[in-house]
């Protein structure tokens, strides 16, 4: 039988990404760094990953409060990282999980909020293929492997913007598919090559719009309020779309 300490942890903020709070049980506590690391046998905190910032927040027991200041997961384990505002926990405690919200609020309508350009790429049949995303509060943007050639940059910015506000005020909801990696081609117009291991594989649908993500979302695409395109520019062989969403 494994210990429990090499058991993975339960990503709740996986099925439920509304939650903002969760019990769990204390696997072990640590040190590293001079920072205090906890370990739970479950978690409502989002490790940093996929584009999207980590999850900040508090975990309380009767034994003690540690605040949450940085999130990580590596080997299915989650990592709890920060120190202890008093007291300390033991092995097997129950304690308490709350995230910070506004944060997450957010890091979610950021995050799909790049989803929805790519929504807006798709629709206009540009044939970019999506890269890498980066759904930080500093200057989130999107890439994709294509070229700007022979079109109207000014335009298209205009066009993806105005796109995007549609699809908001669409208000989809966002629907939760949990597939095997193989089937996402046919619910998802790009599945890519490398799809993170040690997690559930997951399809985030907008309507009828799918996308293999492990991040949080909003629960309607209206909830992301007014987006606007900052820019479009050529990176290499990359194309970068720079949006952002109403603050």
């Amino acid at each position: 039988m494994k210990h429990l300490s090499m058991q993975p942890t339960k990503l709740i903020y996986l099925e439920d990404f509304t939650l903002l709070s969760c019990d769990a049980k204390v696997v072990s506590v640590s040190e590293e760094n001079s920072r205090g690391v906890v370990l739970l046998d479950q978690t409502i905190f989002y490790p940093q990953g996929g584009g999207q910032p980590y999850d900040k927040g508090i975990i309380e027991g009767s034994s003690g409060k540690f605040l949450v200041e940085e999130v990580r997961f590596a080997d299915g384990i989650v990592k709890h990282i920060g120190q202890f505002e008093r007291g300390n926990f033991q092995t097997g405690e129950s304690v308490k999980c709350l995230v910070d919200g506004p944060r997450r609020a957010l890091h979610s309508r950021i995050h799909s909020a790049g989803h929805v350009v790519d929504m807006a790429v798709t629709a206009l049949k540009l044939n970019w293929v999506p890269g890498k995303g980066y759904h930080f509060p500093e200057g989130p943007y999107v890439e994709y492997a294509g070229s700007l050639d022979g079109l109207d940059k000014e335009k298209l910015k205009t066009d993806i913007e105005n796109l995007c506000n549609k699809f908001v005020e669409e208000n989809r909801e966002t629907k939760l598919i949990f597939m095997d990696k193989e089937k996402m081609k046919e619910v998802c117009h790009f599945v890519p090559d490398y799809i993170p291991e040690g997690k559930p594989a997951r399809v985030v649908m907008y309507g009828d719009f799918g996308v293999p993500c492990g991040g949080t979302h909003v629960g309607h695409l209206g909830n992301i309020r007014k987006m606007t395109l900052r820019k479009i520019k050529a990176e290499g062989k990359n194309i970068r779309v720079g949006y952002d969403v109403e603050r």
